[in-house]
């Protein structure tokens, strides 16, 4: 075994080392890293809003600007979106029996039809039955927030607690980045530096263009569904804006579910409120998909659809809601990585395996002819690679 490949082994033993002891510590110290994992996902969105404006301002006054934006915007949160929006699911919890006793024509109407084509070989139940049990759930329901009302309150200001502390340490983030980099670069060898500095400028572009383009997208298709819906007397246009707002973050998956509940909740209020309903959800995503999604998402790494699915489904069954929002930008991270690491690997091996030939020598004798005197000629070896 040669010396340098003792020593690659020796290092990748190494890292696999390190990397398994910080995973064990990491995993000690889970609300630690999920702050700091908050912190720099909001640092990546934040990142590319500041390097527009340090076009016009230095880079202080830009992050300032930036995250009084972010500021204000989490205030409209809390104090207007966030109570109207838990108004209207009391409201909706509350009223259920009533909204579906209101809705009583559209369901025996659907239930008869259903009946009709099955017939009698699937069980359905009745009208009754399904007001009962939404009745007994409901009651269960608020049993069980009434008794848990305490904790729910704790969560709520340890979630806001968390915020606020991720908000601030997003900032740091920001005026250290170049520091945090030329720390990570100071540990690779110098032929390397320039590579791994692209490699590390590419991931931030790639994962800051991303959630700044996803979270204005959302914040877009939510406004446009309440805009939309508000004038015509929706009693659940904001909750059904916030779900559309969410549910877009989702690709494929998020507004078919959000059309299905938007529609559901327009049922008390009639057919015609349906349709409007359906119509507004439907015509809000398509515009954000054909004219929107070019325009904001056009500096992120695209990844083909069928990679797009299997990382929102692969990235819900691991890790819950988060893993569906942030299943594209993990594929696009690991995509700039295979393209820096693994790709170069595999094209080096091809063109070893198809570069068959060796290269051969020819001879070829030259003589000048210098002043009128030739002098004798010389060989000269030529290497000649097929």
């Amino acid at each position: 075994m040669s010396p340098a490949t003792l020593r690659r082994m020796l290092i990748v033993a190494i890292t696999l080392v390190v990397i398994g002891v910080a995973v064990w510590f990491a995993a000690h110290i889970p609300r630690t890293v999920s702050l700091f994992l908050i912190a720099a996902f909001v640092a990546f969105g934040a990142h590319p809003l500041v390097q527009r404006l340090e076009k016009r301002m230095p880079r202080g006054p830009a992050i300032a600007v930036v995250y009084l934006g972010l500021l204000g915007a989490g205030l409209l949160l809390a104090l207007v979106v966030v109570p109207i929006s838990y108004a209207q699911i009391l409201q909706l919890v509350v009223h259920a029996p009533q909204y579906l006793a209101g809705s009583q024509d559209s369901v025996a109407h659907a239930e008869a039809r259903l009946r009709e084509l099955l017939g009698n070989r699937v069980p359905l139940p009745s009208y009754t039955e399904m007001q009962t049990e939404a009745g007994n759930r409901i009651s269960i329901f608020l049993a069980t927030a009434v008794a848990k009302l305490g904790t729910i309150v704790v969560s709520a200001f340890t979630g806001m607690l968390i915020a606020m502390s991720a908000l601030i340490l997003s900032v740091f983030f920001l005026l250290q980045g170049g520091e945090v980099r030329d720390g990570i670069l100071s540990l690779v060898p110098p032929r390397r530096r320039d590579d791994v500095a692209r490699l590390l400028h590419e991931l931030v572009e790639v994962f800051g263009h991303f959630v700044a383009g996803q979270a204005v997208l959302c914040a877009i298709v939510g406004a446009a569904v309440w805009l939309l819906l508000f004038p015509t007397h929706f009693a659940f246009a904001l909750l059904v804006a916030v779900i559309c707002g969410i549910g877009y973050a989702v690709p494929f998956v998020g507004m078919l579910v959000a059309q299905v509940v938007a529609a559901m909740l327009a049922i008390p209020q009639g057919t015609g409120m349906v349709i409007w309903v359906s119509i507004v959800v439907f015509v809000v995503a398509r515009v954000a998909d054909n004219l929107l999604v070019p325009k904001i998402m056009a500096q992120s790494v695209g990844v083909s659809p069928i990679t797009v699915m299997f990382a929102v489904f692969a990235g819900g069954e691991l890790f819950g809601f988060a893993g569906l929002i942030l299943g594209i930008p993990a594929a696009a991270l690991i995509k700039v990585l295979f393209g820096y690491f693994v790709q170069p690997y595999i094209v080096r091996m091809q063109s070893q395996d198809g570069g068959g030939a060796t290269a051969e020598g020819v001879h070829v004798d030259v003589s000048v002819d210098a002043g009128g005197t030739t002098k004798p000629p010389e060989s000269v070896v030529v290497s000649v690679t097929p």
